[in-house]
């Protein structure tokens, strides 16, 4: 079994990835903890996107060790790793990936549809979570009739609809301006903080990063933490009192 830092829920270990001759993932490590929001950061092309889906059972290492809650996801069967993304993983993708054909409040309930919860249920559950991130008004309308902002808060809905212990965030506000932005990180961070679910937030961009409590850089495959460098990220360091 993989021997996780204390108190992680996910944790990975010498992780490599190659695709051909490229090495996306050269040795990488990680680990978060429930409630935390951890950003990970790096040039295009470093392998955090990479590290993202290892983390999230979306695609398999090379070599290397992923724990989940005490379990070694890279052990696990594809099926058990799709239960996962079902129910204890959310994602949240740089332009939402929304169903057209679906309303906004259906897109928000498809997560505890695939889950066989009844459509009642699954949509009031929906519409709550839209009311709470403050998009209540377009449950009925469909993503082409939405605002960029509006839909990629929708998607965080959908995202945190089933409870999940784990979000992956790969790029959130890369389709936005700079005000939308903002509102959805913070929106997503204290949504997620108040129901102690992990944040994994890939993205290049520092005001988003600043949403964090600590940062993971991503380098030639290889990772770096800077909280045990001794440099923490912004906001996350405001909020425990540190400068």
């Amino acid at each position: 079994m993989t021997t996780s830092p204390p108190g992680s829920l996910l944790a990975a270990q010498e992780l490599r990835k190659a695709y051909g001759p490229t090495h996306a993932l050269d040795g990488a490590e990680f680990s978060i903890h429930p409630g935390e929001v951890v950003a990970v950061m790096g040039p295009s092309g470093s392998g955090k996107s990479t590290l993202l889906h290892c983390l999230a059972g979306i695609v398999p290492p090379d070599s290397g060790s992923i724990a989940y809650n005490g379990r070694e996801l890279t052990k696990m069967s594809d099926g058990r790793r799709s239960a996962l993304r079902r129910s204890e993983f959310g994602f949240v993708f740089q332009f939402g990936q929304l169903v057209p054909e679906l309303t906004c409040v259906e897109n928000v309930a498809l997560p505890l549809r695939l889950e066989r919860v009844r459509r009642r249920e699954a949509e009031r559950r929906a519409a709550e979570w839209l009311e709470r991130l403050e998009v209540g008004g377009v449950a009925g309308k469909r993503p082409g009739e939405v605002s960029g902002g509006e839909g990629q808060r929708v998607a965080v809905a959908r995202a945190l609809v089933t409870a999940p212990k784990v979000i992956f965030a790969d790029e959130p506000t890369g389709a936005l301006d700079s005000l939308n932005g903002e509102r959805v990180m913070r929106l997503l961070t204290t949504a997620a903080r108040e129901s102690r679910a992990a944040v994994v937030l890939v993205t290049h961009e520092a005001r988003v990063a600043a949403y964090s409590d600590r940062e993971v850089v991503v380098r030639d495959g290889r990772t770096r933490d800077l909280a045990r460098d001794g440099a923490v990220s912004g906001r996350g360091a405001a909020e425990r009192g540190q400068p």
